[in-house]
């Protein structure tokens, strides 16, 4: 079984929080986690947006870097950056199988998740990486991300998320990120997004552990060089540049230059296609991330002139979603993205209270009807969660093939 079958094989969705696994296969691997400098990047909403920025600076300027990320929108290789590409399937096929060849039966083996983080820190070691920019995946703790030992942490924002797993109050997932913190060493946080209560149990971690902890206000700066559309992106923008800044001595010129390269899709991305109607697709799967978004709508004038469609995991706050969307979209198509957590498109409906909604029974389907008003029409909002935007990106990439 090769590498990234095996992967395949361990299922995407098991989630067992804890670090022994991960840190008993790196150490049967030889330890790749302590052959760079690791950055840990955390919070609720924003995290790969902060990395991808931080990573693209850092690559232009000359320094040698990884960037792992979570979760991947159509190929498992974009979690894996060397530099400014996308690490390549026999590569990461080559990594898996070492990875696999390392672990043990059943429970005693690794996550689809942490099989991936192990693989990603090989593979950075075989790059000779320099720095390796490793976005959490969930809260930060008892995140498998958590067992390097970080030069510096970032930590976006704490919002209400995954509250079954890290809550069940703001507080507590809270103290669940503060988890990426280490004593004696700097951790940046930005100053939006995160409510009093939560941020001052980020400042008690901080003083608990010693942590030079520094806070960082959303920045217009670089707003006519950084690609990325939204007035939250503010915020991801300053702690990037701030984390550079702390990493590397890099001028305002090669901090523009780098942030202009950065890329990161499904984050507002617009998408036009001759003689199709626009596309506008986000990964809004939270309430804050939903509220930015509107706020977005609003700023661009598109409230009421956009279609949405829309889907969403069981374990999500469905009303904090749907709410300020919905209230923005003149008509509604809702369907179920590519997962088994998924709400089925019927249930949707009914749990929205949304008459008017239509269903579909995929998001080709969904999209196919859309498209039947032809391209003169109001762009098509894609949002709910980035497994309905990585579905919608595969077909639109059927589409240009």
């Amino acid at each position: 079984m090769s590498g990234l079958a095996w992967l395949e094989a361990l299922g995407p969705q098991r989630i067992r929080p804890g670090l022994r696994r991960t840190r008993a296969l790196l150490d049967a691997l030889g330890s790749p986690d302590r052959s760079f400098r690791p950055v840990l990047v955390g919070g609720t909403n924003g995290k790969g947006s902060t990395a991808a920025a931080l990573s693209a600076i850092l690559s232009h300027a000359g320094v040698r870097t990884g960037l792992y990320t979570s979760p991947h929108l159509v190929r498992v290789t974009e979690r894996i950056r060397l530099g400014d590409a996308d690490v390549s399937e026999a590569l990461l096929d080559d990594a898996l199988a070492l990875v696999a060849a390392a672990s043990g039966p059943g429970e005693r083996g690794p996550t689809y998740f942490e099989a991936l983080t192990v693989a990603a820190l090989e593979l950075f070691r075989r790059a000779r990486v320099e720095v390796a920019l490793i976005e959490v995946g969930i809260g930060g703790r008892l995140d498998a991300t958590n067992v390097v030992e970080p030069d510096l942490s970032v930590l976006t924002n704490v919002g209400a998320d995954h509250l079954e797993i890290l809550g069940p109050s703001l507080a507590d997932v809270a103290r669940e990120k503060a988890g990426i913190f280490r004593g004696g060493l700097p951790a940046l946080v930005g100053t939006e997004g995160t409510a009093p209560d939560a941020k001052a149990v980020l400042h008690a971690e901080a003083a608990r552990l010693g942590v030079r902890l520094l806070e960082v206000p959303p920045s217009d700066r670089w707003s006519g060089v950084f690609p990325l559309p939204g007035a939250h992106q503010r915020q991801n923008v300053a702690l990037a540049v701030a984390a550079a800044r702390a990493l590397a001595p890099l001028d305002d010129a090669a901090i523009a230059a780098g942030l202009a390269r950065t890329r990161w899709r499904g984050r507002l991305e617009r998408v036009t296609r001759r003689g199709r109607r626009t596309l506008i697709l986000d990964g809004a799967h939270n309430a804050d991330g939903a509220e930015a978004l509107g706020r977005w709508l609003d700023a661009e004038g598109l409230s009421g002139r956009v279609d949405l469609l829309f889907g969403v995991l069981s374990d999500k706050d469905l009303p904090g979603i749907a709410g300020p969307l919905c209230a923005r979209a003149r008509r509604i198509v809702l369907t179920a993205p590519p997962s088994p957590r998924a709400i089925p498109p019927d249930a949707l409906k009914e749990r929205l209270g949304a008459a008017a909604a239509e269903t579909a029974s995929s998001p080709e389907a969904a999209l196919a009807r859309l498209e039947a008003q032809g391209p003169g029409a109001a762009p098509v909002l894609v949002a709910g969660s980035l497994y309905l935007v990585g579905e919608v990106i595969r077909l639109l990439e059927g589409e240009s093939g």
